[in-house]
């Protein structure tokens, strides 16, 4: 149970308080100076302090002031016999959680306990969220590609330009929007997501700027867009390649003018508003097809980002697996686990169609299955049998890591080649590659062209 403590200089208050206190199965602590109540706060574990104003020597209100220095989280509950409006007011603006007066009342006194014990829970608790949060959206590698993204967002989140990030699937775009935002002026303001490709085209218009009761069936009351619940944040429209031509025009009066109006209203109403966006679609070609419109584009690309795909940024893939197993072992209840150098080289020698989103979720179900405390190459093997192909090296072998993924990739695109029969396109389909990137690949491992085909069998 909690502990309490009671600060006050009468005994008679704290005698009452500990036998009320005690029999509601709190821990009880007791001071009768500001001092001693200093010095029990930092020597034990209290959940919340109930304190008198008045006390001789270090009185209530400085004592208070202390507290919120040393202890900020600590809920504190100040008591007096002589309240006043200042008092109280100077209290509250110290930090004091409530205010009561003297004499208690005995029900008014528990509803307090019990609202400030859950209150300074429910604090502790968003504070671990945000931590958690924090952490899961965590940027990882260090490779080339991902140094040159960070530095982008170092250089434009503190500006109020304009993002468009592009990007295949699975390669962190969200992630991104979120480390502008908090890198942001905005970063106490909301951050506001909308996946445009997931909303009707009916209601996309809805969603964006809001409706008024009656607007059409089924608007049965007026509801906010979400250009209104970003107002003094981002907003972050993700698969704006998706979006309807007429709520482009929309949403560019909006990027134009900083005003917009609810369907079926006539109001306008001022928002600002920092518009991110997002797309694993060529809005250029979109443009030419008439499908997107090109000065909305021009206004949404003031800074445009591309994010790698995995294979462009393999070398991160070892922090990647760490930071993802970390993760999934704190959000499943598991013990910490670790993975072997040779679990991660099977994972950098796999190509990776799904980008980082789907090396979370292999991860993930490695954790599930394995059931034990380390992953190793033989968990690997049982759960993606691909990589079974991998060729099984030893320390003796005197090949660096780097040399050893680098000949077991070889040795994939080799042996999907001549499955193949050295057909180069249905080799990348079965791989997940595009074929300019296969193409790219076999001249870097010194791979001949023509390599798989019934002749160069011999």
């Amino acid at each position: 149970m909690p502990t309490i403590l009671i600060a006050d200089d009468e005994p008679n208050i704290i005698k009452s308080l500990d036998r009320l206190l005690s029999m509601e199965g709190y821990g009880v602590l007791k001071a009768s100076t500001g001092a001693e109540a200093l010095e029990q706060v930092r020597s034990r574990a209290v959940d919340l302090v109930l304190m008198d104003v008045l006390m001789p020597g270090v009185d209530g209100l400085e004592a208070l002031g202390s507290l919120r220095e040393d202890l900020p989280e600590l809920p504190v509950v100040m008591m007096s016999g002589n309240a006043t409006i200042e008092s109280a007011v100077q209290a509250t603006r110290l930090g004091a959680l409530d205010f009561l007066e003297k004499p208690l009342s005995t029900d008014k006194l528990l509803i307090t306990v019990s609202n400030a014990l859950r209150f300074a829970r429910l604090s502790r608790e968003h504070a671990e969220l945000t931590r958690q949060a924090a952490q899961d959206g965590e940027m990882i590698g260090q490779s080339p590609p991902m140094r040159a993204v960070s530095a982008m967002i170092q250089k434009i989140a503190p500006t109020q330009g304009r993002v468009l990030i592009t990007g295949a699937n699975g390669t962190g775009k969200e992630l991104v929007a979120r480390a502008i935002h908090t890198g942001s002026s905005r970063s106490e303001g909301p951050f506001v997501k909308l996946n445009c490709a997931a909303i009707p085209t009916e209601l996309i218009e809805s969603e964006l700027f809001g409706h008024e009761k009656g607007a059409f069936s089924g608007a049965v009351r007026m509801r906010r867009g979400k250009f209104e619940l970003a107002d003094s944040g981002t907003l972050f429209l993700d698969e704006i390649g998706d979006m309807s031509l007429s709520a482009q025009a929309k949403v560019l009066r909006v990027l134009q003018e900083g005003e917009l109006e609810r369907v079926g209203g006539s109001d306008t109403l001022k928002v600002d508003v920092r518009v991110v966006a997002a797309t694993n679609k060529d809005l250029l070609s979109q443009i030419r097809q008439g499908a997107f419109r090109e000065d909305l584009y021009y206004r949404l690309a003031v800074v445009p980002i591309e994010l790698p795909t995995l294979e462009e940024r393999r070398e991160d893939i070892p922090d990647l697996c760490r930071h993802f197993l970390r993760l999934v072992c704190r959000q499943n209840g598991f013990r910490n686990m670790t993975i072997t150098e040779e679990a991660v080289g099977l994972l950098m020698a796999r190509s990776w169609p799904g980008n980082v989103r789907e090396l979370r979720n292999v991860v993930e179900r490695l954790a599930i299955l394995s059931a034990q405390p380390r992953i190793t190459g033989e968990h690997v093997r049982k759960v993606l049998p691909e990589t079974a192909a991998v060729p099984r090296r030893s320390a003796t072998d005197g090949m660096s890591l780097k040399a050893q993924l680098a000949a077991a990739e070889r040795q994939i695109l080799v042996d999907e080649l001549l499955a193949q029969e050295g057909n180069v396109a249905a080799t990348a389909r079965a791989l997940g590659l595009e074929r300019s990137h296969l193409y790219k690949k076999m001249r870097a491992f010194g791979i001949p062209p023509g390599t798989g085909k019934p002749e160069d069998r011999g």
